[in-house]
Parts: structure tokens; sequence; C-alpha cells
């Protein structure tokens, strides 16, 4: 819902028959992010936050223990145990907090185009989202240089007049939103 109001609204202002929709998936981004800088990552969004400790943990006890799971992941297939090298458990709540604090500092750059340019930015997790009347020639090359930030982190775009993100259908038709 948070998003449709934000489409809507930047819609009413913006949108023109040239407005391009950019959908952006991360491939694999749980078991690509790399274990130590997972870690970092939270560590820079608690010393951000001014934070010593988190409900009277301190921050030091937080990442050792996040340090602990991320490099202590096993799994069992055909008989054989491994231990997860890169990465963190599928499904496991700490490797979804760890994967939105790298993405969160991955995609600043992202972030502050769509401010500069008037585009509308929205990410849910893996899964990144762009209203934007720049041309398409131009966004296809700022896709290729958004791979280029981070070597963990590889974007497949869709860019069109038409998009499909998370549970929403959108069509641009000349100018004229329309969404499922």
């Amino acid at each position: 819902m948070q998003l449709i109001k934000q489409v809507e609204r930047w819609s009413t202002k913006y949108l023109t028959p040239a407005t391009s929709f950019i959908t952006m998936d991360v491939t694999d981004l749980y078991t690509m992010i790399p274990q130590e800088g997972g870690v970092t990552t939270i560590k820079r969004l608690i010393e951000a936050s001014g934070l010593k400790q988190i409900d009277g943990v301190k921050k030091e006890i937080i990442l050792a223990l996040a340090r602990f799971v991320m490099t202590n992941n096993y799994f069992y297939l055909d008989g054989v145990y491994y231990k997860q090298i890169r990465g963190g458990a599928m499904g496991s709540s700490l490797t979804l907090t760890i994967a939105n604090s790298y993405m969160y500092f991955v995609e600043r750059p992202i972030s502050k185009w769509a401010n500069r340019t008037s585009s509308l930015y929205y990410r849910c997790i893996d899964d990144l989202f762009i209203m934007s009347n720049v041309h398409v020639d131009i966004l296809k090359g700022l896709v290729n240089y958004w791979n280029k930030l981070d070597s963990n982190i590889e974007l497949s775009e869709s860019i069109g007049y038409t998009a499909e993100y998370l549970d929403l259908k959108l069509e641009n038709r000349g100018g004229i939103l329309e969404s499922e």
C-alpha cells in the first residue's frame, strides 16, 4: 500500500508519456553477501545511530553474535554436511537483517540519483523499483554502472512502460497510469 501511494503521488506531479519503469532484482542476495561484510554493515548502522547498546546488549556482543551466526551455517545434502562460506542461511531473521543493512549501503548512490533526477525509488529487500523520466538509454547505462558498485551485488533489470513489482502491475499508457 505504501508503494501505491508513493506511485500515485509521484505520478500526479511527474508522470509523462515518456516515463519508464525500472525494476531490478538482486541475484541471490542472501548467499552473495560476504559474511564479514554483512557484519560490518551492522556495525556501521549501529555506529551511525550513535547507539552503544540495543535493549541492554552491548554493540560488541551483538557484532560477535552476528559474526558467529554468519560464519557457522551448515547444511546437509545427500548424506554430507557442508559449511556455508558465503552469505547467510535462507530464512534466517539475522540474514534478512544483514541483507537489508548491506543493501542500505549499496543503494545509497541509486537513491541519491533518484532524488537528484526527481525519480521515484523504492526497495523491498532485494527488489528495486524506479519510475523516471530519464531517457531509456541513460537508464541502461546507469544500471550497468550500478552493477559495478559492489562486486557481490548483481542487478538484473527490466526497463519499459510496464512493470511488475512485488504484487503490483503498472503501465504507462501515454502518460496515464494504469495499475492492477
